[in-house]
């Protein structure tokens, strides 16, 4: 990124000796900005982003400095309830691990590429790209400097397995498992699309295919494949749950434009103004990781509710 942060978290209330005592407030201040930048967003949309549809619904009455409510800053707070949340899972025994498998047309190493077992695991390579395999970060980052000297962005896949104590999680239909998570990920600005294990490919496999047949293993329940993700009728079926996030291409980018003035109704040229990434998919990975631990903390706390 072209903007320089310490994303410091200041809690204001709500834990005292380390342990949480109450509702939890905590403020991290956005430092470096530059107001300028987006005055002209009240009258010229950029294309594809929140700033015409903010319009609809409010009137041009809101403030979209920064991006406003739709801003990618307010996920900041996402990871610091993740990262508590987190304290819930590691006592049940269950670990969230997020990673980048494509960048642009470049695609790394996926859990679809792996056996059950290498899924189970997985080890992930810690750098400014968390990926199954280092090799491919130098491709990642010929492709993101590309876009940026063409003035453009390009997106990718950010993919996520849960595993360890996870069997029976979950409920049907409104409340699955699946509904849970996406529900969480697609409060990720960027976010166009969720698929879970084999995900749109199962739909061309037979069934004899795309069943994951159980086995035993020292008297665990496993399966041989795990096309489904490791959740079948909405609940956790013991696998890890593996599913995939598209990222789409950040829409502020430094290519001229067509867009409209909303003042004068007419049709615009638009040249975005400020400091943007060519790609925002590395940064949103710790994001991504963050709302799916959010989202099976939630479940455990409402089962274990509802059990006693």
């Amino acid at each position: 990124t072209k903007r320089f942060e310490s994303d410091t978290p200041n809690f204001v209330k709500g834990i005292e000796n380390g342990l949480i005592s109450g509702d939890i407030v905590c403020d991290i201040y956005n430092q470096n900005y530059n107001r300028k930048d987006y005055e002209y967003l009240l009258e010229t949309p950029r294309p594809s982003h929140a700033d015409y549809r903010a319009y609809l619904k409010f009137g041009g009455k809101l403030d979209m400095s920064g991006g406003g409510p739709f801003s990618g800053r307010l996920t900041s707070l996402y990871c610091v309830a993740g990262a508590l949340a987190n304290q819930i899972l590691k006592e049940k025994g269950i670990k969230v691990t997020s990673y980048v498998s494509q960048i642009g047309k470049i695609k790394g190493v996926s859990y679809k590429d792996l056996s059950v077992k290498q899924v189970e695991n997985l080890n992930i390579e810690q750098n400014n790209f968390p990926l199954i395999n280092n090799s491919f970060l130098p491709l990642m980052e010929e492709e993101i400097n590309n876009a940026s000297a063409n003035k453009d962005s390009v997106g990718g896949i950010i993919e996520t397995v849960i595993s360890g104590n996870i069997g029976g999680l979950g409920d049907n239909f409104f409340n699955s498992l699946e509904s849970k998570i996406s529900s969480n990920v697609f409060a990720v600005p960027a976010v166009k699309g969720v698929e879970f294990g084999a995900g749109f490919n199962i739909s061309s496999m037979m069934g004899s295919e795309a069943n994951d047949e159980f086995y035993y293993q020292d008297n665990v329940v496993k399966t041989y494949t795990n096309n489904n993700g490791g959740i079948n009728g909405g609940i956790a079926n013991g696998m890890p749950i593996c599913f995939s996030v598209a990222i789409k291409p950040t829409p502020s980018i430094a290519k001229e434009q067509n867009t409209i003035n909303l003042k004068t109704k007419q049709n615009v040229k638009l040249n975005i103004k400020g400091r943007h990434d060519s790609c925002i998919v590395p940064r949103a990975v710790v994001v991504i990781e963050s709302v799916t631990i959010l989202a099976i903390a939630d479940i455990i706390l409402k089962e274990q509710s509802w059990k006693n």
